[in-house]
């Protein structure tokens, strides 16, 4: 615990929270500075969980090393009220449509999520600090520009809906930032984007990057006909949906049987077969989203006249987006937010409390962000690992830390795929090189063999580059950092590979087949790549393991995924890592320095209760 000191130099503890919708998250700010992050699903296992993040709190203590007694302020990511005050009208306004939701849901609020200060402190006994509540988009908005690199920046915050908020911009300068204008419920990009999800046969809130993956091997043939029936899209991105065609209002589902007249067809039902139709949604809906991102990012270049953009929300996870408003040069640079959707709102809350309520400095060096590479989740101890793998029996060896970067580096060269458990949880939905499944971005076999025997996920996913920082421009069109795996590039003219004639014609997924660069397994259909950059500085042995990579094999580049298979959380303990490790086809798995290699372990005992089978979605 940390000591006792005088009252006017005791550190402030704020804890921000998100939770009840999904992707609930916990943080710990100590005197300005992020010491802790995680989502709640990390440790329950339930992918996107939505419970009160009990278990990310308890880390966020003991990363801390504080008790709730010690917590000066819990800040949650949102006003309650007021987004019951949402939901009450949307009701009343659709009446007597959606009395089915309307039963499910009000009773709810009514009887417990109303009353968040008593929710909380039931849940945080011995808490006696003060409770603060900022709006969804502020929580957003906070945690787009607090921790960003830049001492003023215009910021742009889109997501699905807060209380009635979908979208927002405005500036931030030193600590305050400054809302300029929103958007209001039912219009929601977010909101549209999902309804394609769910028409397309994929889970809303999770499925949304499988229809971004998609969109490359379609042809945006529905591009007219969603601009001129589904939304009234304005010069300046605002824009107004045709509520005739959606059911999110109140409904059940997204869209609704005039949707299902206006496209011929009826939703896909999940887990069926992909058909052209599904790809050109995909293409089509993806098409109008970087439309009005970038319309809107054009806005906000005009009205506040800054030349940095700062992005949160759940759509600011959309990396393709992401990258066209970079390379059309609207603004000189941008910054994402890693955990751009409502686990990010934690943080968020947490840095708006700190500067924007309490009035504290913050110091931004336009180089550096503050977020740390967001690796701010669990770390495990050489110990403890160790008593893990000894108590279970497991063979291992261990490297010291000379040798592991050349014996990772051969593996990868070799084709073996490697479960990479190295130092802290990253914060977020990405694996940035600690919580990652590697290997050889070179191999054209790659790509389907970690899709398919690996991730056990649809085949046209396409796989994430790390690319040391200072070679990005060698093999990527990008000139700035992502150190976030939050824009999309085209790979380097010099590594493409020009098409045959009867490879240009291929339709589909068909398009898979084609080899269209030296790192083919991250090469996506249409040439692009969804880049991390990797530093030193916030991932040494990750960065490590990549140079000796290009020093012995001539290639700065690996595939990196996350560390999960599909339906499952990304790992956080020894034991996730261990489960997962043997329940696919990895070849070997690192365990911080020590090494496990598949083809020495015995069978996992099939009655272990913590062995389940994996949710598809």
């Amino acid at each position: 615990m940390i000591a006792e000191t005088q009252p006017s130099s005791r550190p402030t503890h704020i804890l921000g929270l998100s939770a009840f919708y999904h992707d609930s998250a916990a943080c710990l700010v100590r005197d300005g500075r992020i010491v802790a992050a995680a989502q709640e699903e990390r440790f329950t296992r339930k992918k996107h969980d939505a419970a009160f993040p009990k278990h990310a709190v308890e880390y966020c203590l003991r990363e801390g090393r504080i008790t709730l007694a010690e917590l000066d302020t819990v800040a949650f990511y949102e006003k309650p009220f007021l987004k019951f005050d949402r939901l009450l009208h949307s009701y009343l306004a659709y009446a007597p449509r959606g009395l089915k939701t309307f039963l499910m849901a009000i009773p709810l609020w009514i009887r417990e999520r109303i009353w968040m200060k008593t929710l909380i402190h039931e849940q945080l006994p011995g808490f006696t600090g003060r409770i603060l509540f900022p709006e969804h988009h502020e929580s957003h908005a906070a945690s787009a520009f607090f921790p960003s690199p830049f001492h003023e920046a215009a910021f742009l915050t889109v997501d699905g809906v807060g209380e009635w908020t979908t979208t927002s911009y405005g500036f931030g300068r030193d600590n305050k930032i400054e809302m300029l204008g929103e958007l209001h419920f039912p219009h929601s990009l977010g909101l549209l984007y999902s309804a394609f999800t769910y028409f397309t046969g994929f889970r809303v809130n999770s499925g949304e990057y499988k229809l971004m993956g998609l969109a490359p091997y379609g042809e945006p043939k529905y591009v007219d006909l969603i601009l001129r029936e589904l939304i009234d899209l304005k010069e300046d991105g605002s824009f107004r949906l045709n509520m005739k065609y959606f059911n999110y209002g109140v409904g059940l589902t997204m869209t609704n049987a005039a949707f299902d007249k206006l496209f011929g067809r009826g939703p896909r039902k999940p887990e069926s077969k992909l058909t052209q139709s599904d790809m050109d949604l995909a293409r089509s809906i993806q098409d109008v989203t970087e439309e009005i991102m970038f319309r809107m990012a054009k806005q906000v270049r005009k009205e506040t006249g800054l030349k940095h953009l700062c992005l949160a929300g759940g759509v600011a996870l959309n990396c393709v987006a992401n990258g066209k408003i970079l390379r059309e040069g609207i603004f000189d640079r941008i910054w994402i937010q890693p955990a751009a959707g409502d686990a990010g709102g934690a943080l968020g809350a947490a840095l708006f409390a700190w500067h924007q309520v309490m009035g504290n400095e913050r110091k931004a060096d336009g180089v550096k962000d503050s977020q740390r590479g967001s690796y701010l989740g669990p770390e495990f101890s050489r110990e403890e690992i160790h008593a893990y793998l000894t108590q279970n029996n497991i063979p291992f060896s261990e490297l010291t830390d000379a040798e592991l970067p050349e014996k990772i580096a051969d593996l990868i060269k070799a084709e073996k795929v490697i479960g990479w458990f190295y130092g802290r949880m990253e914060f977020g939905p990405r694996a940035l090189g600690g919580r990652s499944i590697i290997g050889d971005a070179q191999s054209p076999k790659m790509q389907e063999v970690m899709n398919l025997k690996i991730k056990f996920r649809e085949s046209f996913r396409p796989f994430a580059p790390s690319v040391l920082r200072q070679k990005v421009s060698e093999w990527f069109d990008l000139k700035e950092e992502s150190p976030y795996m939050l824009l999309v590039a085209p790979v380097a003219k010099a590594r493409q590979r020009a098409m045959t004639v009867e490879e240009q014609n291929k339709f589909g997924l068909e398009k898979l087949l084609a080899i269209r660069s030296t790192i083919p397994a991250v090469t996506h259909v249409d040439y692009s790549a969804r880049v991390q950059t990797v530093a030193e500085e916030h991932a040494p042995m990750f960065y490590r393991v990549i140079k000796k990579f290009d020093e012995k094999y001539g290639c700065p580049v690996i595939i990196n995924t996350s560390f999960n298979v599909r339906g499952e959380p990304i790992v956080c303990t020894p034991e996730h890592a261990y489960v997962c490790f043997m329940r696919t086809n990895m070849d070997y798995l690192l365990l911080g320095n020590f090494l496990v290699e598949k083809r020495e372990q015995k069978p996992l005992d099939q009655d272990l209760n913590w062995l389940k089978e994996f949710e598809l979605d």
